[in-house]
């Protein structure tokens, strides 16, 4: 099969990033990549080491990019790799602080072409953090690493997990619960709505994102019974909301707000702290989550699980999150385009 990857007129491939080679990301795009046709995954390419492709998938056929103009004739029936060797040889399990460079790399050159179009959004592998920042590495993860190569601080973007059944977006995220509530701000709570509303119409399409708000205590305070919180931070945040034109609501009670019932009357939550979101969107779904970034100039999502670098190369891994990230971008990626009029 000869047929060019990207036909004139069609969306760009996504980029996958490698992540930790001696995880199971390499592995587990592999495999995805041979069930493609079954599977019906929109184009893509791998942007790492072919050589951790190969440690996993010896016969697996790839072609090499050699700048991103050949993405357009690339052949799909081999996986087009834009290669970033490693350092040192691989092995599995085991992190490598000269090959974390080969990690970051692979990263750069996935905004770099994400940036300029030449990819229509990026799916990260996961990353061993540990490994990184002994490189230098020193953002706190993947979501404010990408931030700042777009030139945006850290908190321009907002991590929202998804399943077919839920959206949450943490507007705290790594807070111990006691100091929650002293890091929590109307102005955070302004930000990840208006993020979330406008990500939600031009790469989601949804017309008019209805967005619920969780209290955060029992019961929403219960007219400040229970607590004040609702009224001192997050009452000035949704009148805030609604007056740039959001449909968002007051805070809701979160222990009633995530059944069958109530999730059909929002597109996405907001949650106050990491475990009210990450909770209910496990219990729904814990194998195929998603972590989507919003708030960045491109396309980007990630399988919600780590490297799980003692599963790496024993194919018991699961599959679940990987795929449902890349058809999430590229779900997100026709959205957009729909909304660009380039489709």
């Amino acid at each position: 099969m000869t047929r060019a990857l990207s036909e004139p007129n069609a969306i760009a491939p996504l980029g996958i990033t490698m992540g930790e080679p001696s995880g199971v990301g390499p592995e587990l795009i592999a495999r995805l990549w041979r069930e493609r046709e079954n599977l019906g995954l929109a184009p893509f390419i791998y942007i790492g080491a072919a050589a951790a492709l190969h440690v996993v998938d010896p016969d697996l056929p790839v072609t090499h990019v050699v700048s991103p103009s050949s993405l357009e004739n690339l052949p799909t029936d081999t996986l087009g790799v834009l290669d970033i060797p490693l350092a040192e040889p691989l092995r599995l399990g085991t992190p490598s602080q000269e090959n974390g460079r080969a990690v970051i790399a692979a990263l750069d050159k996935a905004c770099e072409l994400a940036l300029n179009g030449t990819i229509s959004g990026i799916v990260t592998a996961p990353i061993h953090k540990a490994a990184l920042y002994k490189t230098g590495f020193t953002a706190p993860g993947h979501t404010e690493y990408l931030a700042r190569k777009c030139g945006l601080s850290d908190d321009t973007s907002v991590m929202m997990l998804a399943t077919d059944e839920l959206r949450v977006i943490p507007v705290t995220i790594h807070v111990p619960l006691k100091d929650v509530a002293r890091t929590l701000t109307a102005d955070r709570i302004i930000h990840a709505g208006i993020v979330a509303d406008h990500d939600l119409r031009h790469r989601f399409g949804i017309e008019r994102p209805r967005i619920a708000v969780a209290g955060l205590n029992p019961h929403a305070g219960e007219s400040g019974t229970i607590g004040l919180e609702e009224a001192t931070h997050i009452m000035p945040a949704v009148w805030a909301l609604r007056d740039e034109g959001i449909d968002v609501s007051d805070p809701l009670p979160a222990d009633t707000l995530f059944h069958a019932e109530a999730r059909k009357d929002y597109d996405v939550v907001l949650c106050m702290y990491h475990d009210q979101a990450l909770i209910p969107i496990k219990t729904l779904d814990f194998w195929g989550g998603v972590n989507a970034t919003l708030g960045l100039p491109f396309i980007r999502t990630s399988p919600d699980h780590g490297t799980a670098l003692g599963l790496a190369g024993q194919g018991k891994a699961r599959t679940d999150s990987m795929l449902a990230a890349i058809r999430m971008a590229a779900r997100m990626a026709k959205a957009s385009a729909a909304q660009e009029g380039t489709v």
